[in-house]
């Protein structure tokens, strides 16, 4: 995947629109409570200068594993196209913990450019269990819609471990060589955490091993003091160090925006 016909950019760095809980989730607010701060954010990345915004649906907890109700495909879809209407950039949608299909079928819908997909190859066992990849399907998926959607595919994905003894190199070429992954996605441990560079530096190598048209985007912990990153890695998406007193859940700060945009160019 080139990064430049879709984001300007050979090396965008791409902001997080963390909905609250929608409807049917613990602590759920009204839908358009959560539309109105979908927007905001969204365009306070957007003054603050990023390349793209990824729709994702955060404050689900407890997440399900792989299979979301149909009324949280309707709102994510809903989220995503009102995301899309407010800003010039293209979007992205994550729908967690790991329902690549309800992802891809709401960027389709939206007209969403991409989707992050947090196990797309092999399989992780997380705090919803085990979770496995299925590229197989979500790939057939993308070709039914005829959907112009590209797919990020975690490895070593946060909040995880690997089923199995498993490289961080093994996982790249899985994803990139049978999982036909469109960029691959490299993140810490845990929301907020930033991947190690030996980790980066692997992703990397394994890429250009085996495909090296294929971005590496760092997924997590990026801040102010990583300027340099963008020098390893293709892009980053950034979503903690964005938020108003670095607190996850936090609304956007457009300042800390800027500043972390600037410091990464």
């Amino acid at each position: 995947m080139d990064f430049e016909p879709t984001f300007e950019t050979p090396a965008p760095v791409v902001g997080m629109v963390h909905l609250p809980p929608l409807p049917g989730a613990p602590g759920a607010d009204d839908l358009e409570a959560v539309l109105e701060r979908a927007v905001a954010d969204a365009e306070a990345l957007s003054a603050g200068g990023v390349d793209g915004v990824i729709v994702e649906n955060l404050g689900d907890t407890p997440y399900h594993p792989e299979d979301v109700p149909k009324h949280t495909v309707a709102a994510m879809t809903r989220a995503t196209r009102a995301v899309v209407e407010a800003v010039d950039l293209p979007v992205g949608v994550n729908v967690l913990r790991n329902d690549a299909a309800a992802a891809l079928s709401a960027a389709a819908a939206a007209g969403g450019a991409f989707v992050r997909v947090n196990v797309h190859v092999g399989a992780r066992v997380t705090d919803q269990g085990l979770l496995e990849g299925r590229a197989h399907e979500t790939l057939r998926l993308r070709e039914r819609l005829d959907a112009d959607v590209a797919v990020w595919a975690d490895v070593d994905v946060k909040h995880s471990a690997p089923l199995g003894e498993r490289s961080v190199r093994g996982a790249v070429r899985d994803a990139c060589e049978r999982g036909l992954a469109d960029a691959v996605v490299v993140s810490g441990p845990a929301t907020g955490r930033a991947a190690a560079e030996s980790t980066l530096a692997a992703a990397v190598d394994a890429r250009d091993a085996v495909a090296p048209e294929t971005p590496v985007v760092v997924g997590s912990g990026v801040t102010d003091d990583d300027a340099d990153l963008l020098s390893t890695a293709d892009g980053a998406v950034v979503g903690t160090a964005l938020k108003d007193g670095g607190e996850t859940t936090a609304p956007v700060d457009e300042r800390r925006v800027a500043e972390l945009v600037e410091a990464l160019r």
